[in-house]
């Protein structure tokens, strides 16, 4: 899929890996000057040197998406650097690194560090950036949500509250800033084959890999998303052709959510 995106910056935070680094190449590989954000800034600076290698516009930083100063810093630097952001995509997220357990075991901890990062940082990044779109006169806003928030999974309390706050955010946005000319959309991935879901689920050593193998069998397409069919979702929603689309939450899932059974 090609698009025309020239001219336009696009921040992408947790930019560095995975679904995140697969946005950034897909970005930048159709026009988009490129803003990798992440904590781990080693990690967003080769995101973006490989990126400049090809002969694209990138540049990291070590961005804290839950720390609203920041954000504000990252927001003039990255003006200065490669102008003002017209495509933005919430891509930060985490989930719990403990055992998966019923809420009355669940963590306090866990619970406030997943909520600010897969549902606050929406809220402070956006903010950071609208101001700049307003000026620009449009922009587009594109949350990453989860099958998660859409279907009751069970075992990560704070991970489906954030994911499931994600998308009636994306729409309450949509709403407010669509007649000012910015568009706000979602993705929502199903499980997708990261470094992180190889270990866990899809290796025969994974400590998930039986329930992995049983989730597959619900997936239509029998298999676990590539982070570029990901990547695809959010292209079509950044792109010129997505222009009457507004408020959507698309799911990339291989048709699980379609099909979605109690199992898992």
């Amino acid at each position: 899929m090609q698009v025309d995106l020239k001219g336009q910056v696009a921040w992408v935070t947790g930019g560095a890996g995975g679904i995140g680094r697969a946005i950034c190449e897909v970005m930048a590989a159709n026009g988009a000057a490129v803003a990798v954000l992440d904590m781990n800034e080693a990690a967003a600076k080769e995101t973006a040197a490989a990126l400049t290698a090809k002969g694209y516009r990138a540049h990291a930083w070590r961005a804290d998406v839950t720390d609203k100063e920041c954000l504000r810093q990252v927001e003039e630097e990255s003006r200065r650097e490669l102008g003002i952001c017209s495509i933005l995509v919430n891509n930060a997220g985490i989930n719990s690194s403990n055992e998966r357990v019923t809420i009355q075991h669940y963590l306090e901890s866990d619970w406030h560090k997943i909520l600010a990062v897969d549902l606050t940082s929406i809220f402070l990044v956006s903010r950071a950036i609208i101001p700049g779109m307003l000026e620009r006169k449009g922009g587009r806003i594109i949350n990453i949500s989860s099958v998660a928030g859409m279907v009751p999974l069970r075992l990560q309390s704070a991970y489906v509250a954030a994911k499931a706050g994600s998308i009636n955010l994306t729409r309450s946005m949509a709403c407010e800033l669509g007649p000012q000319g910015i568009l706000t959309n979602c993705v929502a991935p199903g499980s997708t084959l990261t470094e992180g879901t190889r270990s866990l689920f899809y290796s025969k050593e994974g400590s998930w890999a039986a329930k992995a193998a049983n989730l597959l069998a619900s997936i239509p397409q029998g298999r676990p998303g590539s982070v570029e069919e990901i990547a695809a979702g959010v292209l079509f929603l950044a792109s010129p052709e997505a222009s009457y689309v507004n408020g959507v939450v698309l799911p990339v899932d291989g048709g699980w959510t379609a099909g979605y059974t109690r199992d898992w």
